[in-house]
């Protein structure tokens, strides 16, 4: 399986890599780590992104009085902060892998907020009972996993939750990259340094396109529908 999808060119593959994020590496210091997260909440708030996240992630439940919402990979806190802002009556689980997240989680607003709860949780492997949540989201994540964990993570948001929602960036064929890294590498280092800049490149190499996840969706029996949003992004829907 490759992240480029199954009909792509060998100079799409070519630009595939699985070199790791410094985002992701345990030999790289907690400053560090924590320089890129708030490069990466900076670049969303001054791009007015999480307004389109939250508006992407709400559109599923709409309908719903009282939603229970699990952000899956939740970082930082910040999806799972507007989603309680914008939903008043919206419940929100905010998750992640990582103790150190949660524990930042907890000490922050969604700890002591009436309508969240803060949990570790592994994205591939939920401890939650079948159907506790109206809906999952998994936000500017799932590009960091290796295409062997993918279906592990439809399987377990479609499990726990009637509807999953991923939210990552969007692969751009190989002949649009040169344009994008012209623009993309010069304000990414104005704004944020050098290590923001390489884990953007390397996250723009890991994106998985629409028809890798359709084929992987496929293979475990799920439904799933993807769509472009501007400026940069995939949005899938995927159901059982």
């Amino acid at each position: 399986m490759t992240r480029s999808g199954p009909n792509s060119t060998w100079l799409d593959r070519l630009w595939e890599t699985e070199r790791p994020e410094y985002l992701d590496r345990d030999d790289v210091s907690p400053e560090v780590h924590q320089k890129i997260i708030h490069g990466l909440d900076r670049l969303m708030r001054v791009s007015g992104l999480y307004e389109s996240f939250v508006r992407w992630t709400l559109r599923p439940v709409a309908g719903i009085a009282r939603p229970r919402i699990l952000e899956l990979g939740a970082g930082h806190g910040a999806l799972s902060r507007a989603l309680l802002d914008k939903a008043p009556n919206a419940l929100v689980t905010a998750s992640d892998v990582y103790q150190a997240s949660v524990d930042d989680m907890l000490a922050g607003p969604l700890g002591t907020h009436p309508r969240a709860e803060v949990k570790l949780i592994d994205a591939t492997a939920i401890d939650e009972p079948d159907g506790t949540y109206d809906l999952a989201v998994f936000c500017q994540s799932l590009h960091h996993l290796p295409p062997s964990m993918i279906g592990d993570v439809l399987r377990e948001g479609t499990r726990v939750a009637r509807k999953l929602v991923i939210i990552d960036g969007y692969r751009m064929p190989w002949w649009a990259v040169p344009a994008m890294l012209a623009f993309f590498v010069p304000t990414a280092l104005a704004m944020n340094g050098f290590h923001f800049t390489h884990d953007g490149v390397v996250s723009l190499r890991k994106m998985y396109s629409a028809d890798s996840l359709q084929q992987i969706a496929a293979g475990a029996g799920l439904r799933l529908h993807t769509r472009f949003e501007p400026p940069f992004h995939l949005v899938a829907t995927a159901t059982r």
